[in-house]
């Protein structure tokens, strides 16, 4: 059983590497990421996020107008994820007096 466990974590360690083969290198400016379309055409969330971002909330820190107001309910999702793993763990590991 052993065997089996170091031949599936060596195969999906082998997987891994050929996925990430086909990654842009790092910092490249010509990576679909950082351009302002998408392959089909459609903008880019990333670039209307940083050339809208004050005018929309009138906020200068970018990453708090992307947090609150443009993923506010993605991020209130993430929060009641965390939140419940935290009660879990919690209730899970709490000592009963007896």
């Amino acid at each position: 059983m052993k065997t089996l466990g170091i031949i599936l974590l060596l195969s999906f360690g082998a997987l891994m590497v050929y996925a990430s083969l086909g990654l842009p290198a790092h910092g490249d400016a010509s990576a679909p990421h950082h351009r302002d379309a998408s392959v089909t055409g459609s903008p880019g969330a990333a670039a209307y996020y940083i050339r809208n971002a004050y005018r929309d909330a009138k906020t200068i820190n970018m990453v708090t107008v992307t947090l609150g107001d443009y993923r506010g309910i993605d991020t209130l999702g993430e929060t009641v994820v965390v939140f419940t793993a935290g009660m879990v763990c919690y209730l899970i590991l709490r000592r009963k007096k007896e």
